[in-house]
């Protein structure tokens, strides 16, 4: 088979020349029987242009847990979102944002799902496509994709630096989750992991945990009731599930003059933007939610364009971010 370097050869010209002749570039500046010794070269040599195979164009269905009200309040979902939306644009895929209470079927080649979903929801979704890649649901269907955060490493992360600053009495304020039109209770990862590691230390003590929604009015109260509750024995360091919580025990903390971080200390989870202009700066835990978006499209298009039969679960690690909280 001719190479563009064997036509230039036989013409006696830049194989870069004979590149962009062959590619029509408007910028060339050759003589006409330049190009014709090129086009005749060619034409001796059986030369055959190969195009560059056209990548398919998907149509993907981005499906939200949560409301749109709901994720401008919560800006964990809302950069995930973005992640994926950045993705798809980049790869001129078309995409439609739907939310979990709709029952059209979309016609789509696949659907991203962010947030958590009971089994009847995954079955529809499933019936919706047979390519569904979950993010930030660690209970996903075995047989889709799915990516998640290492809650458990992260945890672990938090539990060790403060018990390194020489801290045994740690507490938690957890956030608590329901799907959609259910009264059943998700359970945190993030707590489940902190009983694990505190009880094996043996430093559990069940009193010193508190659990709530994943809002600032939520960590506010639950710290007021930890102040209150607890006393002279509350305890000198807290890990909230999130910074909004973290944030609401924080204002908290202030209103009854208790000094952060010297008389408690306070770590935060995602990293939120607000997480570094409230005072003190709020340590925390950084997740990194455009990447896991930008992973979903990228299991999605493994699955319809490649084809992959197997399931991938992309488990992404987390960074402990120290500011003065």
């Amino acid at each position: 088979m001719a190479t563009i370097k064997d036509i230039a050869e036989k013409a006696k010209v830049s194989i870069a020349t004979v590149s962009r002749v062959l590619n029509s570039d408007p910028t060339i500046s050759v003589g006409a029987d330049t190009k014709q010794s090129i086009f005749d070269a060619a034409q001796q040599l059986g030369y055959t242009k190969h195009k560059r195979k056209k990548q398919k164009q998907l149509r993907i269905a981005i499906v939200h847990w949560y409301t749109e009200q709901e994720e401008l309040n919560d800006l964990y979902y809302y950069s995930i979102r973005l992640g994926v939306e950045k993705k798809l644009e980049q790869n001129n895929y078309a995409y439609i944002r739907l939310f979990q209470n709709t029952d059209k079927k979309p016609d789509v080649d696949g659907i991203i799902a962010i947030g958590k979903f009971s089994a009847r929801q995954k079955r529809q979704l499933e019936k919706w496509s047979s390519t569904v890649c979950f993010v930030d649901d660690v209970h996903a269907s075995p047989s889709s994709d799915s990516v998640v955060v290492d809650f458990h490493q992260a945890t672990s992360d938090i539990l060790t630096r403060l018990m390194q600053q020489g801290h045994s009495k740690i507490g938690m304020l957890a956030g608590e989750e329901m799907f959609f039109g259910s009264s059943e209770v998700l359970e945190d990862p993030r707590f489940r992991s902190y009983c694990s590691i505190m009880k094996d230390k043996g430093l559990y003590n069940a009193s010193y945990c508190f659990k709530g929604t994943f809002t600032v009015d939520s960590g506010y109260v639950m710290m007021e009731q930890a102040i209150r509750i607890l006393g002279d024995d509350l305890p000198a360091a807290f890990f909230c599930a999130n910074d909004s919580i973290a944030v609401g025990a924080m204002r908290a903390l202030n209103d009854h003059d208790i000094n952060i971080p010297e008389r408690v200390r306070i770590i935060g989870f995602n990293d939120s933007s607000v997480a570094k202009y409230v005072s003190p700066a709020l340590s925390t835990v950084k997740v990194y939610t455009e990447m896991m978006g930008e992973s979903a499209v990228t299991l999605l298009e493994e699955r319809i364009l490649q084809q992959r039969i197997i399931a991938k679960k992309v488990i992404l690690a987390t960074q402990l971010v120290e500011r003065e909280s």
